[in-house]
């Protein structure tokens, strides 16, 4: 029969055990080869690990020179990407076999982080959208950035959501709106605010620190509408019965520009391969806008590379957003004559204002000639209908009673003085069509208008009707003739006195109902 070990024998023996490895160990390693071996595995892991941390992983040798691109979650950068052959600098760029360096993008979806980075200059190109860039152009006036081109207009990609019951900008009146401030969403609802007559007096701002965080907070109830991205537009459709989107990007569609800055000393050491990197880009956005494969494999890059995207997802996002091409560029730097719609310059002057205005604003606000730099557009030459601006968008002739019965988004009344019985513009009534409406007319670009007519009730009405229908008009063959807009966007309605604002009894009330509305309404 066996007998067993008492636990104190047990004890004894591991430790007798325990101690002949240990000192056997140590035997080896003081009189053999082994430990060096060990010893260079270990250094040389470690190393590995170190340089991992330091810079990703790349495909095959590529040059030392890099220039790192600074970006976040985002379809517009999609032409730089696809060129690229994807986020790492790579042997299989186009930017490396033609150009000879290599291109590494680097999500930075934090703000605060990314401008961080540009400070320290861990980027030397980062992301920003024109009409947000004045509220942080003064603080980083330091490192003289500037804007030298356009990667993109979102068409589609930022919404605006409404709960149950809201169907126009007027009914936001007193509303909840979650919005992530200062950024680009905050520049399309005061656009669409003021479209609809409304200020951010007239709303509640429930703010946010993110158009993510926006989105939740529709979700959840919390809010009338939220200012969101696409595609969580779709996901607070689903989340909340009986809601809507009010408007988008794909009719508000030059409002929101993404541009890349530089530093001016950066631009001054690497303006030729800056243009390259340029000219790459542009080359590469025209292949995707052309070609539905193309388009594919850039959402496929997209879907590689940032989190939590797959490539269905990406795909939506790249159709949000209008790519632009080197003739966009050179509309968005006011570099072609010819042009009458939205240009950088325009964008931001408008924004320094408004933003200012509303107290975001402290201190000196660069100018458009001290940040813009259009030397890439202009040294670049690529020619070709790939190339070429976008064209301005053609609008079906719609009857008269048909235009009537479109659904109006917002309507901005505006008051036009005429001379008793006339419909003529004269040079003050062209200075309040300039000032109150063309520009909301640029922006929202693929925006039906319709122009409505309005008298008091002062005399014969079937005069009054016709009188105001050739009223609107005026302001209508104005808008084309001398802004270059397309007559078949415009809807003219003659109301004469059927659709008064005030009371008729009073002057003053007769003098808000002669009055010319501009509504952007529903195709």
């Amino acid at each position: 029969m066996a007998t067993r070990l008492t636990p104190f024998s047990k004890l004894l023996l591991t430790v007798i055990i325990v101690a002949a490895v240990v000192l056997g160990v140590r035997w080896l390693m003081d009189n053999t080869d082994i430990a060096d071996g060990i010893k260079n595995t270990i250094d040389s892991q470690t190393k590995q690990t170190k340089s991992d941390r330091k810079q990703p992983a790349r495909s095959g040798d590529v040059p030392s020179d890099v220039i790192h691109i600074g970006v976040v979650t985002w379809g517009g950068y999609a032409g730089g990407q696809y060129f690229n052959e994807g986020f790492r600098a790579n042997k299989n760029s186009r930017f490396y076999k033609n150009y000879g360096f290599g291109v590494e993008f680097i999500v930075l979806d934090d703000f605060v982080a990314s401008r961080e980075a540009f400070r320290r200059g861990d980027v030397d190109l980062l992301w920003a959208t024109i009409d947000a860039f004045p509220t942080e152009a003064g603080e980083l006036m330091d490192y003289r950035p500037q804007v030298i081109f356009q990667a993109d207009w979102s068409r589609g990609g930022d919404a605006i959501v409404v709960r149950r019951g809201i169907k126009t900008v007027a009914d936001l009146k007193g509303k909840k709106i979650a919005v992530a401030e200062l950024t680009p969403s905050h520049s399309f609802l005061l656009w669409l605010l003021d479209a609809g007559g409304l200020s951010l007096s007239d709303v509640e701002i429930v703010a946010q620190s993110s158009a993510v965080d926006a989105a939740e907070a529709f979700k959840a109830q919390q809010v009338d509408a939220a200012v969101v991205w696409s595609p969580d537009d779709e996901a607070c459709l689903a989340a909340v019965n009986g809601s809507r989107i009010l408007e988008s990007t794909k009719t508000a569609s030059n409002i929101i520009a993404d541009v890349f800055i530089a530093k001016k000393d950066w631009m001054e050491n690497n303006f030729e391969k800056a243009r390259q990197l340029y000219e790459g880009w542009m080359i590469g956005a025209s292949e995707i806008n052309s070609n539905e494969s193309n388009k594919r494999k850039a959402a496929r890059i997209l879907s590689e590379n940032f989190e939590g995207v797959d490539e269905e997802w990406a795909l939506k996002a790249i159709n949000n957003v209008r790519l632009t091409t080197h003739g966009d560029n050179r509309n968005f730097f006011g570099l072609n004559p010819d042009y009458t719609g939205v240009t950088g310059e325009r964008l931001y002057s408008r924004m320094s204002q408004v933003y200012k205005k509303l107290g975001y604003i402290e201190g000196r606000t660069p100018t458009w000639r001290e940040i813009a730099n259009s030397s890439l557009v202009r040294k670049t030459n690529l020619s070709g209908p790939a190339h070429a601006a976008e064209a301005t968008k053609t609008f079906t002739k719609v009857t008269r009673e048909e235009g009537k019965t479109k659904e109006a988004i917002a309507s901005k009344p505006v008051r036009i003085s005429f001379r008793t019985g006339e419909y003529q513009l004269d040079e003050n009534a062209k200075y309040i069509i300039d000032k109150e409406f063309v520009e909301i007319a640029r922006a929202f670009a693929n925006s039906r208008i319709r122009i409505e007519g309005n008298t008091d009730n002062t005399g014969n009405r079937a005069s009054n009707i016709a009188l105001s229908r050739k009223r609107a008009e005026a302001v209508r063959n104005y808008l084309v003739r001398e802004h270059g807009m397309p007559p078949n966007r415009f809807i003219v309605v003659g109301n004469g006195p059927d659709k008064p604002i005030a009371s008729n009894d009073t002057e003053e009330g007769r003098a808000k109902n002669r009055r010319t509305d501009f509504q952007l309404v529903r195709e």
